[in-house]
C-alpha cells in the first residue's frame, strides 16, 4: 500500500504497461514497478482493465494522485485525434474519461514523452537548464518533449519528422522497436539516431538533448 507522500504513476506503451508508486520528494520509485504486457488487441476497455489491476495490486488509496503517461497527443477535454501504437478504437475517445471510469477515481493523463521531459526537468538531467531542452524517448516509437526556460511546449510529436534522402518517418527508421525487429547492433542504430538528432538540431538548435 502506498503512503500519503506518494503518487501512483502508469506508463502505457505499445508493448508494455508499467506502473509503480512514486516518492514525490525524491522523484523515485517507492516500490518496484509492475509491468504487464500490452494486450495484442489494445482497446480502451482492455488497457483500462490492466490499469485497474495495477491500482489494485499496489492497494492505492483514494487520496493518492494518479498520473498516466499515454502514447499520443493529449488535449484536456478533447477526444483523441489519432493513434499510432495502440488499437485504432482509441480514436474519437476521451482518454482521461476512459481511465477515470476504469479506475473509479479522477486521473491525470499526459503525453508519455511530455511526462518524461517534465520529470527530467524537475528531477533529472535538465534540472536548472535554461533555454530549449529536447527530451526524447526511444521505444515503440520516438517520443519528444520540448521545454523552453522550464515551460513545457506539449504534444510536439517530433518523432514523425521526415528524414532526408528518402529515409521517411523518423520513428519508423530509428525507434528502439526497429532496432529490435532488425536485430540491429548498437553502432548501426547510433548512426540512424545521429541522422535524426542532427535534423532536430538543425531545426531547433537546443541547448540540451536528453535521451
Amino acid at each position: 500500500m502506498i503512503e500519503t507522500a506518494q503518487a501512483f504513476g502508469v506508463d502505457i506503451g505499445g508493448s508494455g504497461i508499467k506502473a509503480a508508486p512514486v516518492n514525490l520528494e525524491k522523484g523515485e520509485f517507492a516500490e518496484p514497478r509492475l509491468k504487464i504486457l500490452t494486450p495484442e488487441v489494445s482497446t480502451p476497455q482492455a488497457v483500462g482493465d490492466i490499469v485497474r489491476q495495477q491500482l489494485e495490486h499496489f492497494e492505492v488509496p483514494e487520496s493518492a494522485p494518479v498520473g498516466i503517461a499515454f502514447p499520443a497527443p493529449i488535449h484536456v477535454g478533447e477526444k483523441l485525434g489519432y493513434m499510432a501504437n495502440l488499437d485504432q478504437s482509441w480514436v474519437g475517445v476521451d482518454v482521461t474519461e476512459v481511465f477515470s471510469e476504469a479506475c473509479g477515481r479522477p486521473v491525470t493523463v499526459v503525453n508519455d514523452a511530455d511526462a518524461a521531459g517534465l520529470a527530467e526537468q524537475r528531477f533529472g538531467a535538465a534540472k536548472g537548464q535554461d533555454g530549449l531542452v529536447v527530451a526524447t524517448t526511444l521505444g515503440t516509437g520516438i517520443g519528444t518533449a520540448l521545454i523552453f526556460n522550464g515551460e513545457l511546449i506539449p504534444n510536439t510529436e517530433l518523432g514523425h519528422l521526415q528524414l532526408l534522402k528518402n529515409k521517411g518517418d523518423a520513428e519508423k527508421y530509428a525507434a528502439s522497436s526497429v532496432r529490435e525487429k532488425l536485430d540491429m547492433g548498437y553502432k548501426k542504430w547510433a548512426k540512424r539516431l545521429t541522422k535524426y538528432y542532427s535534423l532536430v538540431e538543425f531545426y531547433l538548435d537546443p541547448q540540451l538533448f536528453v535521451v
